[in-house]
């Protein structure tokens, strides 16, 4: 039996720094609505960031072929040598930045770059801009070093990219590292080769690192090609790219990740994986081999039904009254103004998921700009979307 007097005692034993430590509430929400789902109650997922197709068959082919041919070993801390040159060779021809395998690291996940990389690089101080609302980690690990989080507000009259004039203002000589992320996480805005440049413009010569957040970067629906700041003259010993197979794979589970930066860097990164994860799984990475290498039709078929769920949910979001939403160019997210309801956004979240049976995220759960928005991902059947949309149709009605 447990000692309650114990366990308040036991309190004292976690690190201060675990109280500058945030979350990521998509799972605590994911966690609520399988709770309503095991009483009976019928939930339409929208708030997990994770794509609803199977991981393509030729990949998982090559993970099982890997299994089976002695890939259940040690791999360099750094990664597999064929996997670090098959990722530079598509970063030199997808993002036209000129790298080579000692720029790459290989890591579980999108995750651990960002945080490796503020780890690595970031002492108490040190100020970090960044996106707000934007993926909630940036702003925990920042804190968690001991920086001192910067926010960039993001806002619907500027298509959720940042000012760069307001970035200007933003820049002091504590400024350590810009974080940017396009298409963007919650808001799918997409910063246009202009913004970019700017920014490039701003932040060259300044010792300012960038870690460049491009895990969507093959999900948007412009006709241009995403310009990765890598490629700019003088950036690419400053950027950090982050990217992996999560999202354009639909290989969430999978955990694979990778960085491209400064040799220099990647030294340092790799010192930080062998005193954590020692390697990521031999496996997975002959898959990520097989998914750059092999056929992309699954990718282009996978982003052309985004699109079309992107239309579906924009204009049925439109359609509700009191309820806005911009038509996002990247990612899988829309982010409806829903502040003509004259509640906080968690609010409207929590009403949501209880009255309709919707899931979705508070705008604010990506930082305090996010207040008067929701995050919907449409990472669902247009089936789901189409129900998703109707219940909230007649929940909110009820608001009015």
């Amino acid at each position: 039996m447990s000692d309650s007097k114990g366990f308040v005692e036991m309190e004292n034993i976690f690190a201060k720094t675990m109280d500058k430590l945030g979350t990521e509430t998509a799972f605590e929400v994911l966690a609520r609505a399988r709770a309503l789902e095991a009483q009976g109650k019928e939930i339409v997922h929208l708030e997990i960031g994770e794509p609803d197709f199977d991981t393509p068959k030729n990949i998982i082919d090559a993970a099982v072929s890997a299994l089976q041919s002695g890939y259940t070993h040690y791999t360099p801390a750094s990664g597999l040598p064929l996997l670090k040159e098959t990722i530079a060779n598509y970063v030199k021809t997808h993002k036209n930045v000129d790298t080579n395998p000692e720029e790459v690291v290989v890591v579980p996940g999108g995750k651990p770059i960002m945080f490796y990389g503020i780890i690595a690089t970031v002492n108490p101080g040190d100020e970090v801009i960044y996106p707000n609302p934007g993926f909630p980690i940036y702003e925990s690990v920042i804190k968690f070093v001991g920086g001192v989080p910067v926010p960039i507000p993001l806002r619907e009259e500027n298509q959720f990219r940042l000012d760069v004039n307001e970035l200007e203002g933003l820049i002091t000589s504590k400024t350590k590292m810009l974080i940017i992320n396009s298409p963007q996480n919650p808001t799918g805005g997409v910063l246009t080769k202009e913004d970019i440049m700017k920014i490039a413009d701003l932040v060259r010569g300044k010792n300012i690192l960038v870690l460049s957040d491009e895990i969507y970067d093959r999900m948007i629906y412009t006709d241009d090609k995403p310009l990765s700041i890598a490629s700019l003259p003088g950036l690419k010993d400053w950027t950090i790219i982050l990217d992996g197979f999560s999202k354009t794979y639909a290989m969430t589970g999978w955990r694979i990740g990778y960085g491209i930066m400064n040799k220099k860097i990647a030294e340092k990164i790799t010192q930080l994986m062998v005193n954590s994860n020692s390697c990521t799984a031999a496996f997975t990475q002959m898959a990520a081999v097989e998914a750059l290498t092999g056929p992309q039709d699954d990718v282009l078929e996978m982003v052309s039904q985004f699109k079309n769920r992107r239309d579906i949910m924009v204009d049925g979001l439109n359609a509700i009254d009191g309820v806005t939403c911009l038509r996002p160019k990247g990612a899988f997210y829309v982010f409806p103004n829903v502040s003509s309801f004259g509640k906080t956004s968690k609010e409207i979240a929590d009403y949501l998921l209880l009255e309709a049976g919707v899931a979705c995220l508070a705008g604010t759960s990506f930082g305090s700009y996010g207040e008067g928005y929701l995050r919907l991902s449409y990472a669902n059947s247009v089936e789901n979307i189409e129900k998703a949309l109707s219940k909230m149709k007649e929940a909110l009605s009820k608001l009015k």
